[in-house]
């Protein structure tokens, strides 16, 4: 007869062996559950941090609780807590079964269920089942239910009590220390089995750009010339070159530059060209071309001119 249990309530085992199974329903946006527990002394508080069983210490060192790992049954998951209560010490009154979410709070987790199984009797009903709720939507960690002794014998609680911190939160109330200064190895923060963190892991890390260096406020910074730009040349120039004349006439001769003050001389006309007479009066100056000569000597003074006029015409 399988029982169904509500929050608080407690039901006696006679099974020597039994197997707390967590159950959900994944699916888009729910976060994966794993399943652990504590063992507590007399005091309430685990031994040592040995008496903390989960993913990344499946099994307690007595052998009598361990982790039995996840399994897909229809469209759930479980993971799967186991407990010989024959074996477990003396010294340990309770036992509590705990889930955690990976840090997502368990809002988003859908039918989640505790149940109670008989270790011995394969394909048997389970013992009893719990569906936990969370009070404020807000949890990461839950205790689902606890396994207590009662006399000679062992119980099963169920509780449903939440934290908001974590799985890390809940077991240092319980008394596994956990180390917080940097550098100090937490069993809690490595990655789980199977997890996205664990596969992660053995991907290659993205290489990253190194920043460039900074001057601080007492270092001198220093001004980095800036590169020389190349500019075009401007286009060669050809050098200056003389008209020459046409070609069959003589070249001109350079002019030559009068001292100053004085007048400059005429330009000669050019070749083949009727050359202006000469101006009266000088001596020596050439006739152009294809006028009478000058001129040369000096005038005779006995010479005159014969009377002219209208009077004399006729004589």
């Amino acid at each position: 007869m399988t029982h169904a249990m509500l929050k608080g309530s407690n039901v006696p085992l006679q099974a020597t062996t039994v197997r707390a199974v967590l159950r959900w329903t994944p699916g888009q946006g729910v976060p994966d559950v794993d399943a652990s527990a504590l063992l507590l002394g007399p005091d309430d508080r685990v031994r040592s941090d040995e008496d903390f069983v989960f993913y990344n210490q499946p099994r307690h060192p007595s052998g009598q609780v361990w982790r039995l790992g996840k399994k897909r049954v229809g469209e759930d998951l479980t993971d799967t807590i186991q407990t010989d209560l024959t074996g477990v010490e003396a010294s340990v009154g309770r036992i509590l079964l705990v889930a955690s979410a990976d840090g997502v709070s368990f809002d988003r987790v859908r039918s989640l269920r505790i149940l109670l199984h008989d270790a011995s009797a394969a394909d048997a009903e389970p013992l009893a089942y719990f569906d936990v709720k969370p009070e404020t939507g807000q949890e990461t960690a839950l205790i689902c239910g606890e396994l207590y002794r009662r006399g000679e014998g062992w119980k099963f609680r169920a509780l449903g009590e939440g934290y908001s911190n974590g799985l890390k939160g809940l077991a240092t109330d319980f008394g596994i220390s956990v180390d917080e200064s940097e550098g100090a190895e937490d069993p809690m923060a490595a990655p789980r089995p199977g997890s996205s963190a664990h596969t992660s892991d053995r991907s290659t890390p993205p290489r990253s750009t190194p920043a460039p260096p900074t001057a601080g406020p007492d270092e001198p910074t220093t001004v980095q010339p800036l590169p020389e730009v190349s500019r075009p040349l401007p286009p060669e120039q050809p050098p200056g070159v003389p008209a020459q004349p046409a070609y069959g006439y003589p070249q001109q001769p350079p002019a030559a530059q009068p001292a100053y003050g004085y007048p400059q001389p005429a330009g000669r006309p050019d070749y083949g060209y009727p050359q202006a007479p000469a101006a009266a009066g000088i001596t020596g100056a050439q006739s152009g071309y294809g006028y009478p000569p000058p001129a040369t000597g000096t005038p005779d003074p006995d010479f005159r001119l014969p009377p002219q006029g209208p009077q004399f015409i006729g004589r």
